[in-house]
């Protein structure tokens, strides 16, 4: 393992061929976007890119997530986000006093490109880059309907990247969908999971016998993801299957009130013997290869990681038809039922259809449309036809 770099300073920055990349992350907490973006990071030629990571806390969760890649503090990091706040132009305003430090610091360090990775990063990132000349490429992880991606992209981004054609920026007179691309989100293609040892240690956990049907909700408990709507199916599912089923919620709350009404369904559906709140847990592939299913109730799920975790792990997915749920299990790769339909989940997962040979197609499906590889290609393609 390669020890960590040292943190830069401007004087660092000295000048080369190579094109500087500054990935800016605002908060402290780790996310699909970090995984990805480390992933991309890993793959870059060194010879033609010089990627630098920008973080908000010193020494964070992020900075050492990054560990071993050039790193510096952001020079304007002094709350002007709250985390878990939405992205509004209010909020956005509350950045202004940013602005021309961190456009000061872009020039500095001569960054060619600003490649964004969140909402609040790109509000915080968006107007310091196009002072500072750099180029800005918006990469969109979230609902096609963020005010952001609406309002601020058509007129600040060079060109925006989004995870799925479902999070593409709505077409109109005043959008950037002429400037977007579809890159799915990249993944190490090589995850193996020895899923029946990984099942026998969540059965001896949770003291099931084992022939439970063990199903699994990977993903925080926001309204988004519909964790009330996976507690309904298992009380469905309870009701109609023989056997003993388990619902696993690996996850948490962002805020309290979605905790106490989560358990506040658990208990008015009896299934308090059933449900098992598990946290969140790492890493996240083994204990979805330790689920039977894996259960995507999401409704607007841009494009979610769990699914294609699952189908490099060969678990079997059962989802919601929406968002880039539709687009990752294109081809019959998992089982689509209808949104906000908590039987429809509930016959799917007591399915005991061919599933075995469906999670083989998965996989090989997965390796082929999602590395890292190919992910890194298309971004370098875009890279290129921004250099300077």
């Amino acid at each position: 393992m390669n020890a960590p770099l040292p943190r830069l300073t401007p004087a660092d920055a000295a000048p080369d061929e190579r094109l500087r990349i500054c990935f800016p992350f605002s908060g402290d907490s780790i996310g699909g976007s970090h995984i990805s973006v480390r992933g991309l990071i890993g793959h870059l030629d060194p010879a033609l890119y010089r990627p630098l990571v920008v973080t908000e806390v010193p020494g964070g969760m992020i900075a050492n997530f990054f560990a071993g890649h050039e790193q510096m503090d952001d020079p304007a990091a002094h709350g002007l986000f709250v985390p878990g706040e939405a992205f509004t132009l209010r909020k956005f305003g509350r950045t202004l006093g940013g602005v021309l430090p961190r456009a000061r610091f872009l020039r500095r360090n001569r960054v060619d490109i600003v490649h964004v990775n969140d909402g609040r990063s790109s509000a915080n990132w968006a107007l310091p880059a196009r002072l500072a000349g750099a180029k800005l490429i918006w990469h969109h992880r979230g609902d096609p309907g963020a005010l952001g991606l609406r309002l601020l992209a058509p007129a600040l981004a060079h060109r925006v990247l989004a995870v799925s054609s479902f999070a593409l920026p709505p077409a109109g007179i005043w959008s950037a969908r002429n400037r977007a691309s579809v890159i799915h989100s990249p993944f190490d293609t090589t995850l193996e999971v020895d899923r029946t040892r990984a099942r026998e240690a969540l059965i001896r956990e949770l003291g099931v016998s084992p022939d439970t049907l063990l199903l699994g909700y990977f993903g925080a408990f926001v309204p988004r993801k519909r964790p009330l709507l996976f507690v309904d199916m298992i009380a469905r599912l309870t009701d109609a299957r023989g056997g003993p089923v388990m619902g696993l919620m690996f996850g948490e709350a962002r805020v309290p009130a979605m905790d106490i009404a989560l358990r506040r369904r658990i208990a008015e559906k009896g299934v308090e013997d059933r449900v098992r709140v598990m946290g969140y847990r790492t890493p996240g592939p083994f204990w979805i290869a330790a689920c039977d299913r894996l259960v995507v109730p999401a409704v607007g799920e841009p494009f979610g990681r769990t699914l294609v975790e699952a189908m490099l792990v060969g678990t079997p997915i059962v989802a919601a038809r929406s968002g880039g749920n539709v687009e990752a299990l294109e081809g019959g790769v998992g089982l689509l039922v209808e949104p906000d339909d908590a039987g429809a989940l509930a016959r799917a997962c007591a399915d005991p259809g061919d599933v075995r040979a469906m999670a083989l197609r998965a996989r090989a499906d997965a390796r082929a449309r999602f590395s890292e590889a190919a992910h890194c290609a298309k971004v370098c393609a875009i890279y290129e036809a921004l250099r300077p």
